[in-house]
């Protein structure tokens, strides 16, 4: 399939195609005519790439667990495999992400916060209507 059939698959734009190509997350087969084919196996990676990256990795992890990856949630790297340069940065990501969540967290209780101080509660505005 050509590349705006993959977009078109996958609802990843035709860009973010060829900068995951770049990255060296996504190859293609090239036409006579320079076009880019790929394979249908290629909407499954797309798709693996998609949730690796709304999950806040970076394109560098990507690269380095996809030969690893079977399907979504499912990381078959051999301990062997496992080197110290990519444990370390595993786990500077996974520091990195807890750091997000925390940061993330206290931003939503402190929106929460906010709206219960300025909006009157359901009970409030029952009680409110009943008085007049």
């Amino acid at each position: 399939m050509k590349i705006g059939q993959l977009s078109q698959h996958t609802g990843v734009p035709t860009r973010m195609l060829r900068y995951y190509e770049e990255q060296g997350l996504l190859c293609a087969e090239r036409d006579a005519n320079g076009y880019r084919r790929y394979d249908q196996g290629a909407v499954h990676r797309v798709t693996q790439i998609r949730g690796l990256l709304d999950s806040g990795l970076t394109t560098e992890i990507i690269a380095k667990l996809l030969p690893y990856l079977d399907g979504p949630g499912q990381i078959h790297l051999h301990p062997q495999c496992l080197t110290p340069e990519l444990a370390a940065m595993l786990r500077a990501e996974a520091a990195r992400l807890g750091a997000r969540i925390d940061c993330l967290s206290r931003n939503r209780d402190a929106l929460l916060a906010y709206l219960d101080a300025v909006q009157p509660s359901t009970s409030d505005v029952i009680l409110s209507s009943t008085a007049r």
